[in-house]
């Protein structure tokens, strides 16, 4: 992390007040510590070695900067105005196909630590324990929406189904759509690709489209991969996020 972006945080944590510091520990170290672990995914004896810290200490102070970050949902993750995504306005390209189109909802598999009682709901189609979360993302990339704590089994189907029925889950705004891959379905204010027809790039290298189902794939993919490329580069910078809990 930039040191602009983390005296950001750290300031927005005490403005918030969702964090103060103590005597023993400020609030500055109590985010580095946190951070420290999210990113790289060690355990907290290591912190402890490198900050001079006790285990209990670390612990204690991981929950106090966990707990204050997840606070800062309702001020971070919003769901988006009217009006037509500037990424789209601006392109000729997408704006016949998607001037309506707010952004794009994915899934992602996110290592979990569970009860062995429960571990077969859990346990992913490539193996491992994992929950499936669901991130709606809008083309500046920011998220308007997440849920987390599915089962790794979980269909994405059954998982969209949950959060637009739910009494506080996802809302799209009236003539508003997401894009979606095949295994989400269609339904009002959800479209995903047209099967059967290509859509890779390099399906068209030799070749012009057929029919205009193959420039919407293509167009379709192209705002989808964009989008959700912000899933892969927060699994990178915060390496607990695709690591094993420790």
């Amino acid at each position: 992390m930039r040191p602009i972006a983390f005296f950001s945080l750290c300031d927005i944590l005490t403005r918030n007040n969702l964090l103060r510091s103590t005597r023993a520990v400020n609030i500055k170290e109590q985010v580095i510590i946190f951070l420290h672990i999210i990113g790289h995914n060690v355990r907290f004896r290591v912190i402890g070695s490198r900050y001079y810290r006790s285990i209990e200490t670390v612990h204690r102070y991981f929950k106090i900067v966990l707990r204050a970050i997840l606070k800062l949902y309702k001020l971070a993750i919003k769901l988006p105005d009217e009006s037509t995504p500037l990424e789209i306005r601006n392109n000729s390209r997408f704006y016949s196909y998607f001037k309506d189109c707010m952004g794009a909802l994915d899934g992602t598999h996110i290592c979990a630590s569970v009860p062995p009682n429960i571990q077969g709901k859990f346990c992913s189609r490539k193996g491992g324990m994992t929950q499936n979360v669901l991130a709606a993302i809008i083309f500046d990339l920011k998220f308007t929406y997440v849920l987390a704590g599915w089962e790794g089994s979980a269909h994405d189907s059954r998982i969209l189904t949950d959060v637009l029925i739910r009494p506080r889950g996802f809302r799209i705004l009236k003539g508003k759509y997401y894009l979606v891959d095949a295994g989400y379905g269609i339904r009002n204010g959800i479209i995903s690709l047209y099967r059967g027809v290509r859509y890779h790039l390099k399906e068209f290298s030799n070749h012009h489209p057929e029919n205009v189902k193959e420039p919407f794939n293509l167009r379709h993919s192209s705002l989808r991969t964009t989008v959700e490329r912000v899933l892969g580069i927060l699994k990178k910078h915060f390496r607990v996020l695709d690591a094993e809990p420790f």
